[in-house]
């Protein structure tokens, strides 16, 4: 059995081994999601499509950086692991939007889209909805711990230099604001 969303609109999280997915419940066992997947880059059978999207499917939307939003059941979604309900909530600072307003926004969003593991994923796609600000903690604390670990790598290699790059624009923000920080369209 599942922990069961109590409403339209909430955010729902399944960890698995090396990430957690995300997806918004829009009522009536269906889950709105973000995943990778290259069916419908290669094929416009809507059958084959709509059926849960394999590994092989998923890797290579990764590969290939497309995705789509699409509904699934609350049991396809958790795909056996265990559901957590609007965790987030304990920790953006941020209020959410009303639960039909979050649903509205990620049924708006249903369809094809470009894919980022680091930049656009389904964390992204879900912050925008429920709190109105694409951002992932994911994707900071991989980018944290992967610059944390090259400057130690160069403090014990003394021969190369750390090389640090300067962005134009911060990609991270630490207070969410009502406008989206993606270069995404919603």
């Amino acid at each position: 059995t599942y922990p069961r969303p109590e409403g339209r609109g909430d955010l729902l999280e399944v960890p698995r081994t090396l990430f957690t997915h995300f997806g918004i419940y829009l009522g009536d066992n269906r889950v709105a999601h973000l995943i990778p997947d290259i069916l419908p880059l290669i094929s416009k059978n809507k059958s084959a499509i709509a059926k849960m999207v394999t590994n092989n499917r998923l890797l290579l939307g990764v590969i290939a950086k497309v995705a789509s939003v699409r509904v699934d059941s609350v049991e396809d979604f958790a795909y056996g692991s265990e559901i957590l309900v609007n965790h987030m909530d304990k920790v953006c600072s941020q209020p959410p939007l009303d639960g039909d307003e979050v649903a509205q926004r990620a049924e708006k969003l249903l369809g094809s889209v470009s894919y980022s593991l680091l930049w656009y994923n389904c964390e992204h796609y879900v912050m925008y909805c429920r709190y109105g600000m694409a951002i992932s903690y994911q994707t900071y604390q991989v980018i944290s711990t992967s610059f944390l670990s090259l400057a130690l790598l160069s403090l014990l290699d003394t021969s190369t230099p750390l090389q640090v790059c300067h962005l134009d624009q911060q990609p991270f923000h630490s207070s969410f604001s009502s406008e989206p920080s993606s270069p995404h369209p919603f």
